[in-house]
Protein backbone atom coordinates (compact mmCIF):
# COMPACT_ATOMS: atom_id res chain seq x y z
CA UNK A 1 0.00 0.00 0.00
CA UNK A 2 1.75 3.08 -0.81
CA UNK A 3 1.51 6.54 1.01
CA UNK A 4 -1.51 8.09 -1.02
CA UNK A 5 -3.35 5.39 -0.61
CA UNK A 6 -2.65 4.43 3.06
CA UNK A 7 -3.46 8.46 3.83
CA UNK A 8 -6.82 8.31 1.27
CA UNK A 9 -7.71 5.70 3.49
CA UNK A 10 -6.88 7.46 6.83
CA UNK A 11 -8.96 10.28 5.48
CA UNK A 12 -12.21 8.13 4.83
CA UNK A 13 -11.80 6.83 7.79
CA UNK A 14 -11.62 10.22 10.07
CA UNK A 15 -14.67 11.57 7.84
CA UNK A 16 -16.65 8.01 8.70
CA UNK A 17 -16.00 8.74 12.36
CA UNK A 18 -16.41 12.16 12.72
CA UNK A 19 -19.83 11.53 10.49
CA UNK A 20 -20.74 8.97 13.24
CA UNK A 21 -19.55 11.47 15.98
CA UNK A 22 -21.71 14.05 14.70
CA UNK A 23 -25.33 11.82 14.37
CA UNK A 24 -24.62 10.57 18.26
CA UNK A 25 -24.28 14.02 19.14
CA UNK A 26 -27.21 14.98 17.52
CA UNK A 27 -29.74 12.38 18.40
CA UNK A 28 -32.11 13.52 20.74
CA UNK A 29 -31.51 12.92 24.50
CA UNK A 30 -32.57 9.34 26.02
CA UNK A 31 -34.92 9.64 28.17
CA UNK A 32 -35.54 6.69 29.43
CA UNK A 33 -38.16 6.41 32.72
CA UNK A 34 -36.54 5.99 36.23
CA UNK A 35 -38.22 3.34 38.41
CA UNK A 36 -39.50 5.04 41.39
CA UNK A 37 -41.45 2.24 43.29
CA UNK A 38 -41.12 -1.53 42.56
CA UNK A 39 -42.96 -4.48 45.44
CA UNK A 40 -43.00 -7.91 44.92
CA UNK A 41 -43.48 -10.53 47.04
CA UNK A 42 -42.58 -13.24 44.75
CA UNK A 43 -41.08 -16.74 46.40
CA UNK A 44 -41.01 -19.50 48.26
CA UNK A 45 -43.00 -17.73 51.71
CA UNK A 46 -45.59 -17.06 49.25
CA UNK A 47 -46.61 -20.34 49.08
CA UNK A 48 -49.12 -20.83 52.02
CA UNK A 49 -52.20 -23.31 53.19
CA UNK A 50 -52.08 -25.16 49.79
CA UNK A 51 -51.90 -21.85 47.30
CA UNK A 52 -49.32 -19.64 46.14
CA UNK A 53 -50.06 -15.80 46.16
CA UNK A 54 -48.03 -12.66 45.42
CA UNK A 55 -48.48 -9.23 45.00
CA UNK A 56 -46.73 -7.10 42.38
CA UNK A 57 -46.59 -3.52 41.41
CA UNK A 58 -44.55 -1.15 39.92
CA UNK A 59 -44.30 3.11 39.02
CA UNK A 60 -42.17 4.76 36.93
CA UNK A 61 -41.12 8.74 36.18
CA UNK A 62 -43.19 8.67 32.99
CA UNK A 63 -46.70 7.67 34.49
CA UNK A 64 -46.27 4.14 34.08
CA UNK A 65 -48.02 2.09 36.97
CA UNK A 66 -49.28 -1.40 37.18
CA UNK A 67 -50.59 -3.29 39.99
CA UNK A 68 -51.40 -7.21 39.95
CA UNK A 69 -52.15 -9.81 42.25
CA UNK A 70 -51.87 -13.33 41.33
CA UNK A 71 -53.35 -17.09 42.75
CA UNK A 72 -52.05 -20.17 41.62
CA UNK A 73 -55.31 -22.45 41.79
CA UNK A 74 -55.34 -26.29 42.43
CA UNK A 75 -51.79 -26.81 43.06
CA UNK A 76 -50.71 -30.28 41.99
CA UNK A 77 -54.13 -31.06 40.40
CA UNK A 78 -54.82 -31.54 36.51
CA UNK A 79 -56.52 -28.55 37.08
CA UNK A 80 -53.41 -26.57 38.06
CA UNK A 81 -53.82 -22.73 36.56
CA UNK A 82 -52.76 -18.93 37.30
CA UNK A 83 -55.38 -16.48 37.98
CA UNK A 84 -54.11 -12.87 37.80
CA UNK A 85 -56.35 -9.81 38.72
CA UNK A 86 -54.63 -6.38 37.91
CA UNK A 87 -54.74 -2.70 36.42
CA UNK A 88 -52.10 -0.91 34.36
CA UNK A 89 -51.92 3.17 33.06
CA UNK A 90 -49.78 4.95 31.25
CA UNK A 91 -49.91 8.45 30.38
CA UNK A 92 -49.97 8.31 26.03
CA UNK A 93 -48.81 10.77 23.61
CA UNK A 94 -51.93 12.74 23.30
CA UNK A 95 -51.14 13.23 27.21
CA UNK A 96 -54.47 11.49 28.69
CA UNK A 97 -53.49 8.53 31.60
CA UNK A 98 -55.61 5.62 30.12
CA UNK A 99 -56.23 2.73 32.89
CA UNK A 100 -56.33 -0.86 31.95
CA UNK A 101 -58.61 -3.40 34.51
CA UNK A 102 -57.81 -7.61 33.88
CA UNK A 103 -58.16 -10.75 34.68
CA UNK A 104 -56.12 -13.58 33.50
CA UNK A 105 -56.44 -16.98 33.82
CA UNK A 106 -57.99 -20.34 32.57
CA UNK A 107 -60.09 -18.17 30.05
CA UNK A 108 -57.59 -16.21 28.93
CA UNK A 109 -56.72 -12.00 29.13
CA UNK A 110 -59.48 -10.09 29.43
CA UNK A 111 -59.11 -6.45 29.46
CA UNK A 112 -61.20 -3.53 30.68
CA UNK A 113 -61.07 0.15 30.05
CA UNK A 114 -63.16 3.04 29.08
CA UNK A 115 -60.69 3.43 25.81
CA UNK A 116 -60.99 0.28 24.89
CA UNK A 117 -63.82 -1.05 22.56
CA UNK A 118 -66.73 -3.14 23.94
CA UNK A 119 -68.00 -6.08 21.44
CA UNK A 120 -71.54 -6.22 20.62
CA UNK A 121 -73.69 -8.02 22.11
CA UNK A 122 -74.46 -11.81 20.43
Amino acid sequence: MSFNDLHAFNMKFAIVLFALFALAVAAPPSQEAQILRSDSDVGPESFQYGFLSFPFRFETSDGVKADAQGQLNNIGSDHESLAVRGSFSFVADDGQTYTVNYVADENGFQPQGAHLPVAPEA
